[in-house]
């Protein structure tokens, strides 16, 4: 059973001085779906957050442990920043790249995690700079999947990402945390303070960084064990508040 979250709502949005939004996907701006293709993304997504991008001169990044191209497929080209992967990619709003993307893990390392996928009915999902286990179809299988990536990415040399239902390997750098320190040294986010929104246990760095650079994180969900000073209950809660 999901537990309401127990930190205080975040002040109003119109009331921050000079905020920039770092937006979480799946979870945040979308509803969580069984598969990653399975998600259903509201018409009017798109250009609500293009109003965004232009109410707020530009500082506003969607943070996802998606691809770009991922993104693109179901939003479009977005004019807002994005850094997809985990942070392992960052593209400013007109698509252009920002600093050097983190290395795509070695192609052994997901030939390993799809054979242990597919003999274990599991969902494998290939990225250009990692590659993910779904287990919400067997979630009897998360100790096992647990130690799996574990051992695959000490053997590798990466990095585990766990979500909900996933467990991901990314290459050594790449989180959500360097992505918004990297994209505050940008023009558009300087000055700004900066608000993190997100779900997902990966979100976590994004929360600190944002503290750390006088900002906040706000959780969406039930509550936790979290680096968040607010929260909102779900995605309508959070366009609610983006909109206000």
């Amino acid at each position: 059973m999901a537990h309401r979250c127990e930190l205080p709502p975040p002040p109003a949005l119109a009331s921050l001085e000079r905020p920039a939004l770092f937006l979480d996907f799946d979870g945040t701006l979308v509803e969580i779906a069984d598969e990653p293709d399975a998600i259903e993304v509201a018409g009017d997504l798109a250009a609500f957050l293009a109003e965004l991008a232009e109410r707020y001169e530009g500082a506003v990044a969607i943070v996802t442990g998606r691809a770009r191209a991922d993104i693109e497929r179901h939003l479009g080209c977005v004019p807002v920043c994005l850094a997809g992967s985990h942070g392992a990619a960052i593209f400013a709003a007109d698509g252009t790249a920002i600093g050097d993307p983190a290395s795509a893990i070695p192609a052994a390392a997901k030939d390993e995690m799809r054979a242990f996928a597919d003999a274990q009915s599991l969902l494998f999902e290939d990225k250009p700079h990692g590659a993910g286990l779904h287990y919400r179809a067997r979630p009897e299988m998360v100790d096992a999947c647990v130690a799996f990536a574990g051992d695959l990415a000490e053997s590798h040399d990466l990095v585990v990402k766990r979500g909900k239902q996933v467990i991901e390997l990314v290459a050594r750098g790449a989180d959500k945390g360097t992505a918004v320190a990297r994209l505050l040294r940008e023009d558009a986010f300087a000055g700004t303070t900066p608000v993190f929104l997100g779900d997902d246990i990966t979100d976590e760095d994004g929360f600190a960084a944002c503290a750390r650079a006088g900002g906040f994180g706000i959780l969406v969900g039930g509550a936790r064990d979290t680096a968040a000073r607010h929260c909102l209950d779900g995605v309508k809660e959070v366009r609610q508040w983006l909109t206000k």
